[in-house]
C-alpha cells in the first residue's frame, strides 16, 4: 500500500502515491544515472536520514520502480523498466524547476548525479547533431565530469581522458546554460574559468546545452 493515499482515482494521483513521497524522485533521479549501492545513494543525498532512505527504497521496490541486484559481490539498486519510464518526467521536472532557480545557497551542494541530470535536461541533440564531436571536462564545485558529445549522443562520466576544453565553474554554469551570460562574458567576468583547450569551444558548449530561465 502507498505511504500516502489521496483517495482519488486518477493516474496523476496514483503516480504521486508511488513516487511523491519526499526524497523518492531524487532517488529515481540518481538511479537514472546508473545503479548505486546503498552508501552511494546516501552520499549523493547527504541530508536524507538513513531510516527515510531505507523506507523509500522499500516503497519503491514494492511499487516495482526499482529492484535490488547483485553486482560484483555487492548489492546495488537499479531502476526497473517501469522505473526507467520516469526519465522524461524527471527531465521535464528539471527543465520546469530550472526556471525558478537562482544561485545556490551556501548550504546547497552540487552532486555528480544531480549535475549529470541537469546536463541531460539541457542537452539539445538536434543542435549537437550539426556540430563536431567535442569532449569537455567540467569542474563544478567539488564535482568533476567528462562530457562527451558526439552528434546527437551525450555521455557524461567521471573518467579522466584528453578533452578539447576543460573549464571550472561555480554558480556561473547556471547563467551560461540559461543564456543569461554569453560564453565570452562568462570568461571575462570570471564566472567560467578555462583551464585548458580552446576558449571558443565554450560557446559551442553553451549552444549545445541550453535551458530557458
Amino acid at each position: 500500500m502507498a505511504a500516502r493515499d489521496y483517495g482519488q482515482y486518477c493516474g496523476v494521483t496514483r503516480a504521486l502515491e508511488l513516487v511523491g513521497e519526499r526524497w523518492a524522485m531524487l532517488i529515481v533521479r540518481d538511479l537514472l544515472v546508473g545503479p548505486r549501492r546503498y552508501g552511494e545513494l546516501a552520499a549523493g543525498l547527504p541530508r536524507i536520514p538513513s531510516n527515510i532512505l531505507a523506507a523509500r527504497l522499500k516503497e519503491l521496490q514494492e511499487a516495482g520502480v526499482i529492484r535490488r541486484a547483485p553486482r560484483s559481490r555487492v548489492i546495488v539498486y537499479e531502476l526497473t523498466a517501469y522505473g526507467r519510464e520516469l526519465e522524461p518526467v524527471v527531465l521535464a521536472l528539471g527543465a520546469w524547476g530550472f526556471k525558478a532557480m537562482s544561485d545556490p545557497r551556501e548550504d546547497q551542494v552540487i552532486t555528480p548525479d544531480s549535475m549529470t541530470m541537469t546536463l541531460r535536461t539541457a542537452f539539445r541533440p538536434q543542435v549537437a547533431a550539426t556540430l563536431p564531436a567535442t569532449a569537455y571536462a567540467a569542474r563544478l564545485s567539488a564535482t568533476e565530469l567528462l562530457i562527451h558529445v558526439d552528434g546527437p549522443t551525450l555521455a557524461v562520466t567521471r573518467d579522466h581522458v584528453p578533452v578539447d576544453l576543460a573549464f571550472a565553474a561555480g554558480p556561473g554554469i547556471r547563467r551560461l546554460i540559461s543564456g543569461e551570460l554569453s560564453a565570452d562574458r562568462a570568461i571575462a567576468t570570471g564566472a567560467i574559468e578555462v583551464l585548458s583547450g580552446r576558449e571558443d569551444l565554450l560557446d559551442r558548449f553553451a549552444t549545445t546545452f541550453h535551458l530557458a530561465a
